[in-house]
């Protein structure tokens, strides 16, 4: 089925009475899996290693009027989750874990109207939303107060803005889609270099347009950029720091740096980054770099500022990329393997206290094919449950690429869908390093929802709907 590019009777509504069941069905899992996880392992269950680092400068925006923590301007955050984070959790955690439910169920709905925008089919659209409501990263992580939920549901009604605008091309639902853009990576700056890429791709695709050809990029990147450029010079003035968040500067010296040359000198990781001063997250708001353990790694810094430590590590950790750039390929070789394909059952054993899970250092001393080994001689049912996992996974892999090729080549929601999807997964890679987490393919699900939904109704060979709901 070809992208319809004009869709006279579509209405502007947001929903249709066949979404009742289905908006039900994704709370009752959600809710459900949030009450047992809670029933047994504490509440505590929803804080995430991150949580502390979003909460208490978010706080401190909230009530004092300053993104701080440890007495500094916190650098390794942006203030769009943590600001969420403290306005909803004022009542309490369990509070903000619901909320963040609410907000999950509202990304299956997100599902639902993007892909009826697409395909102005309501079996489709429905059926991705059902697959969205069952996907299990996407309800694993709908309770967990760390940012990717909040993230997926901006970056979805971006999505949605953007395919509306090459429906009726009107630029000023490309400036929404743009802003809702910015305001995703406010959350979370992984896709800080997304609307470079989307420009790119608008340029290809109004290429014969000569009305849209050099505005339509012009004007995505113009929605964004100035919105990202308040922090850029936020930054600069509260610390002579250029960059946008100094998450990227941590992980790639401790994650990226520290897992090549563990590997090369075969050293325990953990072990190697807590000699470079690596402390975890949640002793700590993240800026681990202004911390007693840090400076005792490095004594010679301890007149220095977050700056000039940052600028260090950013420095240090491409030295060493530089030097061991086969060896760091590899790593992300493997880092995009087990994103795109951890079954992610491990996270939800772990909510409900099913087994006591092999260290994370295990996996990562012993590599994939040995931690395997373990795991199938220690705790044999787990292994057949992952496996079951892995099924479903894989089933809506094997179905979006049958409704990739039902779109056809020639489509650019295709290409937009696969870009954004592929663009998630490769960047999670490369920044990954030591970290490979499941969570990290969740903005990229609901796009690979919305083409398996494409994929099923293609083996149905049911004839396309015009139900405009």
């Amino acid at each position: 089925m070809s992208f319809e590019s004009r869709t006279p009777g579509l209405k502007s509504t947001w929903w249709t009475p066949r979404l009742a069941w289905l908006l039900l069905a994704a709370a009752i899992v959600r809710f459900l899996l949030y009450a047992i996880a809670v029933a047994c392992s504490g509440t505590h269950i929803v804080i995430g290693g991150d949580t502390v680092s979003y909460l208490v400068p978010g706080r401190n925006l909230l009530l004092h009027g300053q993104f701080v923590a440890d007495g500094v301007p916190d650098l390794i955050r942006t203030p769009g989750y943590p600001l969420f984070l403290a306005i909803t959790s004022l009542a309490g955690m369990q509070v903000a874990a619901v909320v963040n439910i609410l907000l999950s169920i509202f990304c299956v709905l997100l599902v639902w109207r993007l892909a009826y925008r697409i395909f102005i089919d309501n079996r489709i659209a429905l059926g991705a939303a059902w697959i969205a409501a069952f996907e299990p990263v996407l309800i694993e992580n709908s309770f967990l107060l760390q940012s990717e939920t909040l993230f997926a549901a901006l970056f979805l009604l971006s999505m949605e803005r953007l395919v509306r605008f090459f429906g009726n091309h009107k630029l000023t639902v490309l400036i929404q889609a743009g802003l809702w853009l910015a305001a995703a990576i406010y959350v979370r700056p992984v896709a800080y270099y997304l609307p470079c890429a989307l420009a790119a791709g608008l340029l290809v695709v109004f290429a014969r347009t000569p009305s849209l050809r050099l505005k339509a990029p012009a004007v995505l990147l113009l929605a964004v950029i100035p919105c990202l450029a308040i922090w850029h010079v936020r930054n600069y003035l509260v610390a002579e720091y250029k960059g946008f968040a100094s998450i990227s500067d941590v992980n790639l010296y401790f994650s990226n740096a520290g897992i090549i040359i563990a590997r090369q000198e075969h050293r325990k990781f953990w072990v190697l980054v807590s000699q470079m001063g690596w402390s975890t997250f949640t002793d700590h708001t993240g800026q681990l770099y202004l911390y007693p353990k840090y400076v005792d790694s490095h004594p010679e810094q301890v007149t220095w500022n977050q700056t000039q430590r940052l600028a260090f590590m950013h420095a240090e950790a491409i030295r060493i990329l530089r030097a061991h750039m086969g060896f760091y390929l590899r790593i992300c070789l493997e880092n995009l393997i087990q994103i795109t394909f951890k079954p992610g059952s491990s996270e939800i054993d772990q909510y409900l206290s099913l087994h006591k899970q092999i260290s994370r250092q295990d996996k990562l001393d012993l590599g994939p094919v040995k931690w395997m080994g373990v795991l199938v001689h220690e705790y044999p049912w787990a292994v057949a449950e992952m496996l079951a996992f892995e099924i479903v996974i894989l089933g809506i892999y094997l179905f979006a690429i049958r409704g990739a090729f039902r779109m056809g080549t020639r489509n650019p929601i295709l290409w937009l869908l696969l870009g954004v999807s592929l663009y998630f997964l490769f960047v999670a890679a490369i920044v990954g390093g030591a970290s490979s987490d499941a969570r990290y393919r969740l903005p990229s699900m609901p796009c690979v929802c919305i083409l398996a939904a494409a994929g099923v109704q293609r083996l149905r060979s049911l004839p396309a709907s015009k139900e405009h709901c």
